[in-house]
């Protein structure tokens, strides 16, 4: 029986199938690239919305990029998707950003949207749902910060407490979580609201993202 792989062997598998597209845009990726399943420095739980993360070889003993891939997805495309975006990065050494050199090859490998969250197109979806399938399964189970989503009885409004709250159950060995903190929500400055801005908890933001008056998606600002 074959050995199944695992996540990292999986995402070195998926770094050397997409190479070929980064060489054909004239973007090359760096021949070395270290990449893990993990949360990046300094992600708290209203950062959800952080999928990746790419660091610099400035960063590193050895000169390399450092890669991680959150481990609250499971959905082999969709890593795949967050994946390229981090490699886009790799490629540029974190220089530019969000803009410049990466917004420009970005475009080209088929991401489109907010550049700070890029989506894949549908042609770049297709090729990566191809791709994901060509690999294997993706040997991972999603990670909760926060805890297994609650099933709430029908009706019932999200933010509620109830007694299944789990509130007081330590769901990892770190520090205990502290007490509500409001987030800080931003819409961009170039949105006809004019960059509304308001402050909400981490407890809606798992319900969703809110949109300001006109109809657009904010972010944690």
């Amino acid at each position: 029986m074959a050995r199944e792989i695992t996540r990292e062997e999986w995402l070195h598998q998926a770094i050397e199938a997409l190479r070929p597209r980064f060489e054909e845009i004239g973007f090359p990726l760096p021949e070395k690239l270290h990449v893990s399943v993990g949360f990046g420095y300094g992600a708290k739980r209203e950062s959800a919305t952080i999928l990746g993360q790419c660091w610099s070889t400035l960063a590193s003993e050895d000169g390399v990029n450092h890669i991680f891939i959150s481990p609250e997805m499971n959905d082999a495309a969709r890593v795949l998707d967050v994946l390229i975006h981090e490699l886009v990065h790799a490629a540029d050494d974190c220089k530019s950003g969000h803009k410049g050199d990466f917004a420009k090859h970005a475009k080209k490998l088929g991401l489109t949207g907010q550049m700070t969250a890029t989506v894949a197109t549908p042609e770049l979806a297709e090729l990566l749902a191809d791709l994901a399938k060509e690999i294997g399964p993706y040997s991972h189970a999603t990670l909760y910060p926060m805890g297994k989503p609650i099933r709430r009885p029908k009706g019932e409004t999200p933010g509620e407490e109830t007694p299944e709250d789990p509130e007081d159950t330590p769901v990892h060995s770190g520090p205990k979580k502290q007490g509500t903190r409001m987030v800080k929500v931003v819409c961009s400055k170039e949105c006809a609201c004019g960059g509304m801005i308001l402050r909400t908890t981490a407890k809606w933001l798992e319900v969703g993202m809110p949109f300001c008056p006109k109809g657009t998606e904010m972010q944690i600002g």
